[in-house]
């Protein structure tokens, strides 16, 4: 996480391809403009308090206003350059997470990226509109003052609790979007709410290497076989040995990109962690699903 703080006029056009980035307005107001493939978008006013939450990979410019034209643009791997001579040096580091042309400078945004986007969080973000805000007057997050006080401490372990609390703000965040009386929520999160597939679900997503049948979920649900296969399909979209499958699937995959288990871990190791008994079973279900073996996955 970092905070940028710039002089007014300004303007970035931000590039980088990160899945999801979080933005929440610290101290004056900017203008966001989402840039798809099918041109500019309609630009989205946000204030102190407010939180803007984009999700990638289309590019999209925060500035002072719509009509200032961007001075800099960020890439992948947050790579900052000049757009134009008359701009090189203007944004640059400020100091420890500290980032943009003045230290103290009267717009300033507290702002945290993931760089990668996973098969599990897929879920989750194909369900968000390129960009969404909540703004205070919908929801006054009780983190925001502890991630900017946070962010100027140099100590022992100071990023990881700045990870930890970027997680926290997203959740939170997400929840509160869709919490609203219009939101769109995708089935499977609506479902987590009711009080029998929810509980098979969070069955499922806690130990995902147990023997899992419907009838054990329907036992420990509190309801028949039937009633359970009957009421996850229609809230979820799919039965629950599908919904299994694919969560076992999911996290195999993110295991084998991400190297959570060390570099040397090996596709067996990985099988017996998402449930399944043997290298050869979890490359069958693997490559039926994504195509590829979870070697080629891996490389």
């Amino acid at each position: 996480m970092i905070r940028a703080s710039f002089e007014v006029p300004w303007s970035v056009r931000i590039a980088d391809e990160a899945p999801l980035t979080v933005m929440v307005m610290d101290r004056g107001d900017a203008w966001i403009v989402p840039q798809g493939p099918a041109g500019d978008g309609d630009p989205v006013h946000i204030r102190p308090g407010d939180i803007a939450i984009a999700r990638g990979p289309d590019p999209y410019v925060c500035c002072d206003a719509p009509a200032t034209a961007p001075r800099a643009e960020i890439g992948p791997g947050q790579v900052c350059r000049p757009l134009g001579p008359a701009h090189v040096g203007r944004y640059k580091d400020l100091g420890v997470r500290e980032w943009g042309e003045a230290p103290d400078g009267p717009a300033q945004m507290l702002i945290g990226t993931y760089q990668m986007r996973g098969e599990i969080t897929a879920r989750l973000l194909d369900a968000l509109p390129p960009l969404l805000v909540l703004p205070t007057e919908v929801w006054q997050c009780p983190l925001t003052p502890l991630v900017a006080e946070e962010l100027v401490k140099d100590e022992p372990g100071q990023e990881v609790v700045l990870d930890r609390l970027l997680d926290l703000l997203l959740i939170a965040s997400l929840r509160a979007w869709f919490a609203r009386p219009e939101a769109d929520a995708p089935a499977w999160y609506r479902a987590l709410g009711d009080p029998v597939v929810g509980r098979a679900l969070r069955l499922i997503q806690d130990d995902p290497a147990h023997p899992w049948s419907v009838t054990e979920l329907a036992e420990k649900s509190g309801v028949s076989r039937a009633a359970l296969a009957r009421r996850f399909t229609e809230l979820v979209g799919e039965p629950p040995m599908t919904y299994l499958t694919n969560w076992r699937l999911a996290l195999a995959a993110d295991a084998l990109r991400d190297g959570d288990a060390g570099a040397e871990a090996t596709v067996a190791a990985i099988a017996r962690r998402v449930g399944y008994g043997s290298a050869f079973a979890l490359s069958s279900a693997f490559k039926r699903v994504y195509g590829v073996s979870p070697q080629e996955y891996r490389t």
